[in-house]
């Protein structure tokens, strides 16, 4: 257990580190110029986070469970402070103090959410106490599921108009995600009797197809971002940014996959 600990931990720290920086720098380029103490804390956390993205590396997942335990009280708290930093920025937009800003207020609820996920789940590892795995397979899908749903928004804001195509591609994406948080939000009132192997095996089969096709989109659009082949405002980082957030929803919906299914798996 205590080697699945450190690789979970690790894993986790890895993978959210990264986006944590990320999400520092896209604040720090939707802040106007004159918000240079904003500018100066999105700096400071891009500083903070790079440096847990390289310890975290540093480690092995045979490293001492204690050591790891300390680890994630750190990033906890660095976790705990850029929501924070998050929140207030969502703050300043709604109450009109940032105008002319360019970082849309769902836009910073969103990184907030994602931060708040983060930290969670270090003091649930922290603590040896995840879910049980019915409850997370419909909390993880509520979650990621309004993720995704919010990423096809930001992209069909952030196309040109004149990409008509590409524009109603993201508005639909939009569209069959908000059903599916609908859809996860009732499966999820629902409990525990909603529970059970076949209630949730469809549930994680119908939403990996519509990530897997949601996943394909954004490979598509970074792809043609990165090759200038289409006219946006969609910084090359975000695209891919956010094909890596669907591409680790996938691994955890896989993973679910693999429990539910059972030992049927292994007898096929």
């Amino acid at each position: 257990m205590s080697d699945l600990f450190v690789a979970r931990s690790l894993e986790e720290i890895r993978f959210w580190s990264r986006i944590m920086k990320e999400h520092s720098l896209f604040l720090r380029l939707g802040f106007r110029c004159e918000d240079t103490q904003l500018i100066h804390e999105a700096n400071h956390f891009y500083a903070i986070f790079e440096e847990i993205e390289r310890k975290s590396h540093a480690f092995q997942t045979n490293a001492d469970p204690q050591t790891i335990k300390q680890f994630n009280v750190e990033v906890y708290t660095a976790a705990s402070h850029i929501w924070a930093f998050k929140r207030k920025v969502l703050g300043l937009i709604l109450s009109c103090q940032l105008p002319g800003a360019n970082n849309f207020p769902l836009l910073v609820d969103h990184v907030s959410r994602e931060a708040n996920y983060f930290r969670n789940r270090l003091a649930e590892l922290n603590a040896g106490r995840l879910e049980p795995l019915p409850d997370a397979i419909i909390d993880e899908n509520v979650f990621f599921l309004k993720i995704m749903a919010d990423h096809a928004k930001f992209i069909g804001h952030l196309l040109d108009p004149s990409e008509r195509k590409l524009v109603d591609q993201a508005r639909n994406f939009s569209h069959d995600f908000d059903q599916l948080v609908f859809q996860a939000i009732d499966l999820s009132s629902m409990r525990p009797q909603s529970q059970t192997v076949p209630l949730l095996s469809q549930f994680v089969d119908q939403n990996k197809v519509s990530v897997k096709s949601l996943r394909d989109f954004k490979k598509t659009a970074r792809d043609l971002i990165n090759d200038c082949r289409i006219k946006s405002i969609i910084h090359p980082l975000l695209a891919d940014h956010v094909f890596r957030e669907a591409e680790h929803f996938l691994v955890i919906l896989d993973m679910f996959e693999h429990f539910l299914q059972g030992p049927k798996r292994s007898e096929s």
